[in-house]
């Protein structure tokens, strides 16, 4: 097992992986920004360097400033969390190259998956179910776009191949449309992801956001931990997360499930994943792969009672699954709220001092977060501050569980998006369950918010 780990992100899932060192025996290293210094894991870690001024470019996304911070601190390995680095396959190869240990999947996997076309086709090799679509990017010729998009039929989603977080999609209705839709997304794709590749799918009307947790060890062991659904979202963006995902039968989620860990095994995959689908009329469709550990990781947690950033570790250390698929159970229902530093209907960043900050507590319930009284969040990066996760017998203890710890969190000083999820735990469509990835976005405006 690793002596020291160098943790080389920010925010509350710096905490989660600070805290999962501690756990194992594992000295930590964090490295943060000038803008960070007065982060609560820079006080908790071992040892702690700052690696740069504020703008990511300079701090987050310098690898040379990681690396290097690595070497003076002896460190063994890399957790590079989730965002900035943690799907960069040249950032991958460097910390290998270097003589670290990356805690993540190869580069060479996260080159695979990073690309939407490749990994459409390495998923319909393994027998993944795929959303229909262009056998690969779209050529250059009008007249073979025309007639790809008349054998998917209307509307249609271009998506860049190598984007992500929601950015670099159009979707298009009418034929008329399709070519200059087509040369836009192109040039969005390129100026913001250095790849101007572009690829078509059919969009699904009203389909929800389900995904597949797996596990997979240097010895083609892999696992799948369950589904969540992630379908209450705006422009892409996630915002309330739950596993299991209700109303679908538990043998149609079996099956994608299996699929999704003998795909793992077939192309070698090793560390944590996330399959991701849309499910719509009882059919799943793979959009794509994060390689990487997800900020919804907790929800799966709850309902198995399996770390998924230890077992991360361990997996980068060269150990074993410890478990097999038929040992995994999974036990009640959890829900997670994504805290942010916003205005909670117009979505606009609340950045500032955090004069009062009181988090809930009670039964089942988990807060992961870096923030406290006398904060200071910064203006530079993601307005997300914490989670709020909570653990029931059923979804319906789960939701009054999460009704109580929302109304027991007090955070002043800024604003927060705590009002709408308190909203949302009421309403009755969400409460049901099983709305799909345009209802939150209808809601918004039904309620004129």
């Amino acid at each position: 097992m690793f002596k020291k780990i160098l943790i080389a992100n920010r925010g509350e899932i710096a905490l989660r992986v600070l805290r999962a060192c501690q756990e194992m025996g594992i000295k930590s290293v964090v490295v943060y920004s000038e803008a960070d210094r007065d982060a609560k894991y820079v006080r908790l870690a071992d040892e702690a360097v700052c690696i740069g001024p504020a703008p990511s470019a300079q701090s987050y996304l310098s690898m040379p400033a990681i690396i290097s911070t690595a070497e003076v601190t002896d460190a063994e390995a890399i957790h590079p969390g989730y965002g900035f680095l943690s799907e960069n396959a040249d950032f991958a190869e460097r910390v290998e190259q270097s003589g670290f240990t990356f805690i993540g999947p190869t580069p060479e996997s996260i080159r695979m998956m990073g690309d939407k076309v490749s990994a459409k086709q390495a998923m319909i090799k393994a027998g993944v179910p795929c959303v229909p679509g262009s056998e690969g990017a779209l050529p250059e010729d009008p007249k073979e776009i025309i007639r790809i998009a008349r054998s998917i039929g209307y509307p249609v989603i271009i998506k860049a191949a190598g984007g992500g977080g929601g950015r670099g999609m159009r979707v298009v209705h009418t034929e008329a449309a399709l070519v200059n839709a087509v040369q836009m997304t192109k040039t969005e794709a390129g100026a913001a992801f250095g790849n101007p590749a572009v690829y078509m799918e059919k969009f699904l009307e009203n389909p929800r956001h389900v995904e597949i947790q797996v596990l997979a060890d240097t010895f083609r062991n892999a696992v799948w931990l369950g589904e969540r659904d992630c379908s209450m979202q705006r422009r892409h963006q996630k915002i309330i997360e739950e596993a299991p995902a209700p109303g679908i039968p538990r043998r149609v989620i079996e099956k994608v499930g299996d699929r999704c860990a003998a795909a793992c095994k077939k192309m070698g995959y090793r560390g944590a994943g996330t399959f991701e689908f849309l499910y719509e009329n009882g059919e799943f469709y793979f959009i794509e792969m994060n390689t990487r550990v997800q900020v919804e990781h907790p929800v799966t947690e709850l309902v198995t009672g399996i770390d998924i950033v230890q077992q991360q570790i361990r997996i980068a250390a060269g150990e074993k699954l410890p478990f097999t698929q038929r040992q995994i159970q999974m036990h009640g229902h959890a829900i997670e709220c994504r805290i942010n530093a916003e205005n909670p209907y117009n979505f606009l960043p609340s950045p500032g001092r955090i004069t009062m900050w009181h988090p809930p507590g009670g039964p089942g319930v988990r807060v992961d977060s870096h923030a406290y009284t006398n904060y200071f969040v910064p203006p530079n990066y993601d307005s997300m501050i914490g989670k709020v996760i909570v653990h029931g017998d059923t979804r319906e203890q789960a939701l009054a569980r999460m009704r109580m710890a929302l109304n027991e969190t007090v955070v002043e000083g800024i604003q927060t998006n705590i009002p709408l999820h308190r909203e949302l735990m009421v309403d009755a469509k969400f409460v049901q369950g099983g709305t799909s990835i345009h209802y939150l976005e209808g809601w918004l405006s039904s309620h004129n918010r």
